[in-house]
């Protein structure tokens, strides 16, 4: 495909993207459960006992200002049904690398060029476009235009996203807004998202929180069904050998793995169901997501995934315990003996500490905080590490990756900034060992 036209199907698509925006003004209102269909199961304190934060502090909360400058504030649910904790990740599309610049190899562009433009080829910047993830509670604003996405993270950096690549700000947000009853706004209505402290509210539905046990072993934490349940008022949906089913998770002890295409659910009345004929409940079903404080984010698919037992918890970390993140600093051994100390750029993309390492062991997907990690182990001395690279945490515990995802053999190397205005770059093959200075508590 030619540059021009890329540049006419780039501009033919702002066109329909702003037409939609003026023909799409209404605001739909939803005052019923959390997912359509589903009885609300609230938890409601009594006068005597008013909500504790323990309660209420980990749901998102915010204020959202639509393109008509009207405005919403309250608790907040991605999607509508989706997530809704300051822990739970935003994804993105990175409009440019900021690194770019210092690729130490110059680009390369093979093809044909005709009258400037460059038929085929391969450009080696582009292969430094990257995917962006940070947790709610790492951001402070969210700002969307009409071909971009400006995210404000707490330690005040701005990160811009491509508004026309996939992202969770497609998804629209619920404002449960204390005027007006809950409220769904589409993306297209949203222009700013402030995040605040979670102001207290009532009837704050319990968060799904337990123990999943895998092949790879057990991790225990707050959890996402299916990479979306996270609520006693959510539904766990499938057929029996009877009738369709709808099944409150807050009416749910167990989930166990019964085949690949059904699961056995144990509810709290002793009830045993075998569900199938629904992807939330077979092979289809998209990752178990469990926020296990030793390692951060871990993604269990199914066919690693054993079973689950639900136990109460709290609603999570509130907003303020999601400090701003910190410049990565630490040392780079090079398999030639050279040992660069001084600021770091992992993969020409994560610089600061609240940033994730992504990594996988078969069946299960690690995202672990720069700020959790002691060292990498990328090579040893004589070559690479049998059994892929050894990430090492803080508090010793070691686990050997894969070489997938950034431990993968494409990984663009790493920037050391070593007192000079220029970073030195060393490509991935080059690293024999990283080891990450433990930010202050």
């Amino acid at each position: 495909m030619t540059r021009a036209t890329i540049a006419a199907g780039t501009v033919t698509t702002a066109l329909v993207f702003v037409v939609l925006a003026l023909i799409d003004r209404n605001v739909a209102l939803d005052r019923g459960g959390e997912r359509d269909g589903a009885a609300p199961l609230p938890i409601t304190p009594s006068p005597e006992r008013p909500a504790s934060p323990e309660t209420y502090q980990g749901f998102l909360y915010g204020r959202v200002t639509d393109v008509d400058g009207e405005r919403y504030e309250g608790r907040l649910r991605w999607g509508g049904d989706q997530e809704a904790f300051w822990g739970d990740p935003f994804n993105g599309t990175k409009d440019e690398n900021p690194w770019a610049g210092h690729l130490a190899q110059p680009e390369e562009r093979r093809g044909i060029e005709i009258f400037g433009f460059t038929i085929g080829g391969e450009d080696r910047r582009n292969n430094l476009r990257r995917l962006f993830m940070a947790r709610f509670g790492d951001i402070a604003r969210i700002e969307a235009h009409v071909r971009t996405v400006q995210v404000t993270l707490k330690s005040r950096r701005v990160i811009v996203l491509d508004r026309f690549a996939a992202g969770d700000i497609d998804d629209g947000v619920r404002v449960w807004d204390g005027r007006r009853g809950a409220v769904d706004l589409d993306s297209r209505r949203i222009r700013t998202i402030e995040f605040l402290p979670t102001a207290p509210f009532v009837a704050a539905p319990a968060r799904l929180h337990g123990t999943v046990r895998t092949q790879r072993g057990d991790f225990t934490g707050f959890i996402q069904w299916n990479q979306q349940d996270s609520l006693g008022t959510d539904t766990l949906d499938g057929r029996t050998a009877d009738a369709e089913q709808r099944v409150q998770y807050a009416t749910i002890r167990s989930i166990a793995r019964h085949s690949r295409d059904s699961a056995r659910v144990t509810l709290t009345d002793g009830r045993e169901l075998v569900m199938s004929r629904n992807h939330e409940v077979s092979n289809g079903n998209r990752g178990i997501n469990v926020e296990d404080p030793r390692y951060g984010r871990v993604q269990i698919s199914w066919e690693a995934f054993d079973r689950v037992d639900f136990s109460p918890a709290g609603s999570g970390p509130p907003f303020g315990d999601f400090t701003p993140g910190r410049a990565l600093k630490g040392s780079v051994t090079v398999r030639d003996g050279r040992r660069l100390a001084g600021r770091l750029v992992y993969d020409f993309d994560e610089s600061e500490t609240t940033e994730t390492l992504d990594a996988a062991l078969p069946g299960v997907d690690f995202n672990i905080p720069f700020s959790l990690i002691s060292s990498i182990l990328v090579h040893d001395s004589q070559g690479r590490t049998g059994g892929g690279p050894t990430v090492t945490l803080h508090d010793g515990k070691a686990l050997q990756l894969e070489r997938t995802g950034d431990l993968a053999d494409g990984n663009a190397g790493l920037l050391i900034f070593v007192g000079r205005e220029r970073p030195e770059h060393v490509q991935w093959a080059d690293v024999e060992r990283i080891d990450i200075e433990r930010p202050p508590e």
